[in-house]
């Protein structure tokens, strides 16, 4: 009697073990199959932004000039706009204590050539006395000592009188360059000091036109693409520019981009400081996908996307090539690999494996 029930007592606890091994393993299921939220977007073609920009032509190199040396400013020849040849003086400051600095030097090189004079006839007189035996080693020895400091001591002074005459140039600002002033910083009878900026001097030859772009047409520009530049006052003087320079980062005020179009062979009409009108002679490029950055995964080296298949929810890697010379932080251009209208993950793409279900969040496309 004890045997059996023992034995209709365990049946139950079999029962109930078994129960809740399958409910656990129901569960993980569950678990397994429940759709990973993510964020997708449907892609759409991104067509060329073509808008007119303001802009300023600028000289390419500017060059703040500074006298070499501490000075009370006498004259200053050139103002604002004046154009310079190379050499031209441009200002003057205070020679008197320059020129003072030269004649001390000067006469510091004559008063050590005289120590030398005398210290080779010392020498000389030593030198022969201690041969006839007048006269010690030690005291021949000393004169060559004199004899030597003597010679080192004009060598001193001759490359201090050298310094002092060209310190003595310093009084004078000349141009170092053929250009324009565009800036004045110092006026006569000022004080400066040792490389305090007096003007600012522009080269003439090469000149750019400045422009801020919206980051929303930024995305489309490329180093060398070619703007029309056109006088705002004149319409009908205009010039094509080439972009030679992109600013890597928006300013953090206006959010926009900085570009720098050469115009070198532009017509004297485009001087420095002309507001001119900027207009982006875009050429027909491969039709390009625009997804957000956070959309593109990497491994091993190749570059994918996660696909949203609609009608079952799951995703899968597809491999696709980027644009890699289009400009923006956010956004990149895919130029193949996509269709327009295919839904794209961006946004919990590191977790995600072939296959896997999906619960999408649509976001609106820019």
């Amino acid at each position: 009697m004890i045997l059996s029930h023992h034995r209709y007592t365990t049946l139950p606890l079999l029962l109930s073990i078994s129960l809740l091994a399958g409910c656990e393993q129901s569960s993980i299921a569950a678990e397994e199959a429940s759709p990973r939220p993510v964020k997708s977007v449907t892609t759409q073609s991104k067509r060329e932004v073509v808008e007119s920009l303001p802009g300023m032509v600028r000289a390419r190199t500017e060059t703040d000039l500074a006298f070499r040396t501490l000075g009370r400013i006498v004259s200053r020849k050139v103002d604002v706009g004046d154009l310079v040849r190379k050499g031209d003086v441009l200002a003057e400051i205070d020679p008197v204590s320059l020129r003072l600095a030269v004649r001390s030097a000067d006469a510091n090189l004559r008063d050590a050539k005289a120590q030398l004079e005398n210290a080779v006839l010392t020498e000389g007189r030593k030198r022969t006395l201690a041969h006839k035996k007048a006269s010690s080693i030690a005291d021949h020895e000393l004169a060559e000592q004199q004899l030597k400091s003597a010679e080192a001591n004009v060598a001193k002074e001759t490359a201090s009188l050298e310094k002092a005459r060209e310190q003595s140039g310093y009084a004078t600002l000349r141009a170092e360059f053929d250009g324009v002033v565009t800036a004045t910083y110092a006026e006569t009878g000022q004080t400066v000091s040792t490389g305090q900026p007096v003007l600012k001097l522009a080269r003439l030859e090469q000149r750019d036109v400045v422009v801020d772009v919206p980051e929303k047409q930024f995305r489309s520009v490329r180093l060398n693409d070619k703007f029309r530049i056109a006088l705002q006052l004149d319409r009908t003087a205009q010039t094509v520019g080439v972009v030679r320079e992109i600013a890597p980062q928006a300013d953090p005020n206006t959010r926009t981009h900085r570009l720098k179009v050469a115009i070198d062979e532009a017509k004297e009409v485009f001087r420095l400081g002309a507001v001119v009108t900027a207009t982006p002679l875009v050429e027909r490029r491969k039709q390009a996908l625009a997804l957000p950055g956070s959309a593109i995964s990497e491994k091993g080296g190749a570059i994918h996307v996660w696909v949203v298949n609609q009608s079952t929810g799951t995703v899968s890697p597809r491999p696709v090539q980027l644009d890699t010379q289009a400009r923006g932080s956010r956004w990149v251009r895919v130029l193949s690999g996509l269709q327009e209208g295919d839904e794209i993950v961006v946004a919990g793409v590191n977790e995600l494996v072939e296959g896997q279900k999906v619960k999408r969040v649509q976001e609106r496309h820019p």
